[in-house]
């Protein structure tokens, strides 16, 4: 009984704290989605692949964020100079892996260097082999859980075309994938293995 009424007042405490944090969250969602829809406005961006209109599908997409409150992660990807609007929207997925595995990648080798450089530093070229695996697998394991929640598009000039598709992710799901990622490539490294839980670790706290 004791033990119910700790858990109890533990919820009591920190719901309201949690309230006020994802109504912050969401407060400045607010005050960039109108600061998008303005800019793609003024700047002559139309949507992709859809009969919703450019202010219903940028509610709609911060409105999953502040669903899923500090666990939804935006990822954009770009593309531009290209005529088919196919190839854009392809060439964006593509640009939103590459970029999201790249930023875990940049986060763990920062950590890494920063944290076991003085112990790792004979075994440099180990690392590298690692970092570069995982980029590699990150993008192979990111690709289903990206969740596409809009595009847009512009021309450039009379033939070709600039795009943009913001895509949403899970953080929970993302940080499986990163795990999956990780244990892959400490495979191709023995240097790395041995510093195999601190490495988990950096993997697990993700990044802004």
């Amino acid at each position: 009984m004791k033990k119910l009424l700790l858990i109890l007042l533990a919820l009591v405490l920190v719901t309201p704290a949690a309230m006020s944090q994802n109504k912050k969250v969401q407060k400045e969602r607010n005050k960039v989605y109108k600061a998008k829809l303005k800019e793609f406005t003024k700047e002559g961006w139309k949507v992709y692949g859809t009969s919703r209109t450019l202010k219903l599908a940028l509610l709609e997409h911060y409105d999953k964020l502040n669903t899923l409150g500090e666990n939804g992660y935006e990822v954009i990807g770009v593309a531009s100079k290209f005529i088919s609007k196919n190839i854009g929207h392809q060439t964006c997925l593509n640009n939103a892996i590459n970029d999201y595995a790249q930023k875990a990648n940049s986060k763990v080798k920062a950590r890494i260097t920063s944290d076991i450089s003085g112990d790792a530093s004979s075994s440099e070229g180990e690392f590298d082999r690692f970092y570069a695996a995982y980029e590699r697998l990150v993008q192979t394991e990111v690709r289903g859980e990206l969740q596409e929640s809009f595009c847009i598009y512009r021309p450039l000039n009379d033939k070709e075309f600039e795009m943009q598709t913001f895509f949403i992710i899970n953080e929970d799901a993302a940080l499986k994938a990163r795990i999956r990622a990780m244990e892959n490539a400490l495979k191709e490294s023995e240097a790395a293995q041995k510093y195999a839980e601190r490495v988990s670790d950096f993997v697990r706290e993700g990044f802004e």
